[in-house]
């Protein structure tokens, strides 16, 4: 196999691959027998007139001897020939693959929260032989899209079931974004994963890979079915309310208050809202810090100007994605940054409300990316000094600034919404959208500083113009902002062994995901269950349980 990298091509060329392979390769087309894209980024920067071109990574087989031909392409680094194990190996799923014949099955593994983390934790236990308890306090994917529904048409919060908790975590209703600052080697085995349950081929070579939240329901939907095929129980409406630990090692988990569940293997992925469950680990003697986070607002913009500002003359080609951005503003004598988060290109802004009496925003997008809108969080950093470096204050911090948007929203879970133009003005009241703000049930034109810390809209206020220098048109007057964004990662960790993912106070207690401080993504969270799965299974090996 031959690896050809960087091969850059006019987004429009409708040429075949096998023919640009071999044009790059200098081959006659029929040599070429078989090419596969390994990476394809777009590249919308403009030189001289240049257009936005697709850059390519292409894994090529070749009739004939490949080693030889590549040796005409020695001094030639974008072009190198693969070895059979440096190949990428596809993983389908099958009966599963024990790890050793005498798994003791007794007191199985449990999995607490089936976000991502708890879910691939789960499908990699099951995998190996591991009949896995996962106990998610939300409920089933399907069941939990109908009580979200609910209420974005104004219906009743339900605490149990809403965008935080249930099955598919958090990310579910989200973009379904796959990208992640993580590098590591299990990136395509777990993308393969996502394949297999039904996410589009795409993702396993698009640079800025995302399924949406239409199809994520149905791949997370698909997991769980294989998780229960090879032995595992997944169990809906089931929140840990405790657990037993005897000479700091792991007992049991409580379920429900009362049912006790003998286990010394647990993995939390509990997910960065679950608020009472942390208090109940801290009260149990785990090891937790607070961790910096970040709050704001949610920005929308009509598609076409983010279009218009990433493609120039080309925005709206047929041939082009939605485009997206990212932005970021520091002020040094602060030390406060804001920085677009979680942006959803042709998407909405949704009611991600996890407690009574709270409003909170996040984004979501389905897998076309049509809905005319662009969204993203508008994000500030928040130190652990902000809430007095208590470990659960930053919960505290949260929670205040949910509860002050919720009063000012007037007490229904409408959110507070003002214009940019107002905002910078120091104003409130004005109507006159770019686009009607997409959060349902409701807004109510009000003043963010009401429902902000006093660091936070400050900051916003000298990034905006900063923004509107970057893209055009991103301060207007009536760009619609919505608050409050408070969800964005953990207020805090759940301390762990760098190697072994075990609790530094609990042995047997695998704290996961982003809920536990060492994830920001579905993509990040995921690997951090298989990871967290491997070292456990490492355990077994080594004959320590």
């Amino acid at each position: 196999m031959i690896r050809i990298n960087n091969l850059s091509v006019s987004f429009d060329d409708k040429t075949p691959l096998e023919q640009l392979a071999a044009k790059r390769l200098e081959l006659p087309p029929q040599s070429i027998a078989g090419v596969v894209i390994v990476r394809k980024a777009i590249d919308a920067r403009r030189y001289k007139g240049a257009p936005i071109k697709n850059v390519y990574m292409l894994d090529v087989e070749v009739a004939g001897n490949e080693k030889k031909l590549i040796t005409r392409f020695k001094k030639d680094k974008n072009i190198s020939y693969l070895s059979t194990g440096e190949q990428e190996q596809t993983v389908t799923w099958g009966k599963g693959k024990p790890l050793e014949d005498n798994v003791n099955t007794d007191r199985p593994p449990v999995v607490v929260g089936f976000g991502p983390a708890g879910m691939f934790a789960a499908l990699e236990l099951a995998r190996h032989g591991f009949k896995p308890m996962v106990l998610e306090r939300g409920r089933d994917v399907d069941s939990r899209h109908n009580d979200i529904q609910s209420f974005w048409r104004g219906g009743e919060f339900d605490k149990v079931s809403n965008v935080q908790f249930g099955e598919g975590g958090a990310g579910t209703f989200s973009d379904g974004k796959l990208t992640t600052r993580v590098s590591d080697p299990l990136m395509r085995y777990v993308l393969q994963d996502f394949v297999n349950a039904g996410a589009p081929d795409d993702i396993m070579y698009l640079h800025k890979p995302h399924i949406g939240t239409d199809i994520l329901r149905q791949v997370v939907r698909n997991i769980r079915q294989e998780i229960i095929r090879l032995g595992g129980t997944v169990r809906f409406e089931s929140q840990v309310t405790g657990i037993e630990v005897k000479d700091g090692r792991l007992e049991a988990v409580i379920a429900g208050d009362a049912e006790r569940i003998e286990t010394s293997t647990a993995f939390f992925g509990i997910g960065h809202s679950a608020r009472d469950t942390y208090h109940m680990l801290k009260s149990a003697g785990l090891l937790m810090e607070p961790k910096p986070f970040a709050i704001g607002v949610r920005i929308e913009h009509p598609q076409e100007l983010i279009d218009r500002a990433q493609y120039g003359e080309d925005a709206g080609h047929n041939m082009l994605p939605v485009a997206d951005y990212s932005l970021t503003y520091n002020n040094r004598e602060s030390g406060r940054s804001c920085y677009s988060f979680c942006m959803c290109p042709g998407g909405q802004v949704v009611a991600a409300a996890s407690e009574d009496g709270g409003v909170v925003t996040n984004g979501m997008s389905n897998y076309k990316r049509n809905s005319g809108i662009a969204n993203s969080a508008l994000l500030v950093n928040v130190r652990p000094e902000d809430f007095k470096n208590e470990v659960l204050g930053g919960i505290a911090f949260q929670r205040e600034w949910e509860q002050a948007a919720f009063r000012i929203g007037g007490g229904s879970y409408y959110a507070p919404v003002q214009t940019a133009g107002d905002f910078l003005a120091g104003r409130s009241g004005s109507k006159n959208y770019l686009t009607a703000p997409s959060y349902r049930p409701g807004v109510v034109a009000s003043d963010l500083r009401k429902c902000l810390p006093g660091f936070v809209t400050a900051t916003l206020a000298e990034a905006l113009p900063y923004f509107d220098k970057k893209i055009p048109g991103f301060a207007d007057d009536g760009a619609a902002m919505t608050g409050v964004e408070t969800r964005s990662s953990a207020p805090c960790r759940i301390v762990r062994d760098r190697e072994s993912f075990i609790s530094m106070s609990v042995d047997g207690f695998y704290p996961i995901g982003e809920g536990a401080g060492y994830a920001g993504g579905i993509m990040s969270a995921a690997l951090d269950g298989v990871n967290a799965s491997r070292a456990f299974f490492d355990k077994i090996r080594n004959k320590r349980i």
